[in-house]
């Protein structure tokens, strides 16, 4: 028996879309490539088994349960919705309204329910990637 060859976090992701059955994954598709154009320097793994979207650049020091280098993470828990958590949105300047969320902590959110919101919402999403990206400390 061959030995099993870990995946490359890109495999990894790939991996998912093709084994994910769920009713938004056209929605999920879309807002992937979304982030990944937003700028050349975001990456994907799985994180929390969902597409995970991470800052690669070079960053000043900082304590790695500050997840600064997490820009958004995807749950996919219910079948109605898309939930993309930023676990430091609090810094995100964000005046299209898209970004929200009620927690105590520095996260935001987005909840996407369809594909038409996420296509009509793109730009919106786009720019909330940019404006965390400009808050980076880089080295």
């Amino acid at each position: 028996m061959a030995k099993s060859q870990k995946l490359s976090p890109e495999q990894e992701v790939q991996d998912f879309f093709s084994k994910l059955n769920h009713p938004l994954k056209e929605a999920l598709q879309l807002i992937r490539k979304l982030i990944l154009e937003s700028d050349a320097d975001v990456a994907e793994h799985i994180k929390w088994n969902s597409p995970s979207f991470y800052y690669s650049g070079e960053m000043k020091d900082f304590d790695p349960k500050e997840y600064k280098r997490d820009i958004v993470v995807s749950n996919l828990h219910k079948n109605d919705s898309i939930l993309l958590i930023f676990p430091t949105g609090n810094v995100i300047e964000d005046s299209s309204g898209l970004l929200g969320g009620k927690f105590k902590d520095t996260r935001k959110s987005i909840t996407f329910t369809s594909l038409d919101e996420v296509q009509n919402r793109a730009e919106d999403l786009q720019n909330i990637i940019r404006n965390w990206l400009g808050k980076i400390e880089k080295d």
